[in-house]
């Protein structure tokens, strides 16, 4: 006994996204399972490398939900090379100097309560840039960092 051919399906109800999802401030970016993320950031805590003033409990959101918009690009669940890529990106691997760690803090301050603060550092990451390749993020992360610095 075979098992019938799948029907047809569409966007129909209230939660599905489809291709002219809603787009702007404060809306984020839907995908797969992107909660997962949340799990893969808090599994790297260890690893990061913070401030003197930085707060795991703020920083962590942030990565998270960094790693999850990268994810969701690709139309996937998250993994933790999309964590790393968040990590590299706002320097939490090492890779940042002492004025963008200083802005950084304070940009991070409270994230961890604060969605819209969350959402504002997160949109302000290209979604070209989270697509490259973690190998070839080189210069794009240092360009990035510059104007992140405006966010602060």
């Amino acid at each position: 006994m075979a098992l019938p051919p799948a029907r047809h399906w569409r966007a129909g109800r209230p939660g599905d996204v489809g291709p002219d999802r809603p787009g702007g401030a404060l809306l984020g970016r839907p995908g797969p399972n992107v909660g997962y993320a949340y799990t893969l950031a808090e599994r790297a805590e260890g690893r990061l490398r913070l401030g003197p003033h930085e707060d795991p409990h703020d920083v962590v959101p942030v990565v998270a939900e960094i790693a999850a918009k990268r994810a969701a690009s690709f139309g996937r669940a998250p993994v933790i090379h999309d964590v790393d890529v968040a990590v590299r990106l706002l320097g939490y691997d090492g890779s940042a100097g002492d004025e963008f760690v200083q802005q950084r803090t304070l940009l991070v301050h409270g994230a961890g309560h604060d969605y819209a603060r969350r959402r504002a550092i997160v949109d302000a990451v290209p979604e070209q840039l989270l697509r490259l390749p973690a190998d070839a993020l080189g210069e794009h992360v240092a360009q990035w960092r510059q104007g992140a610095l405006a966010l602060v």
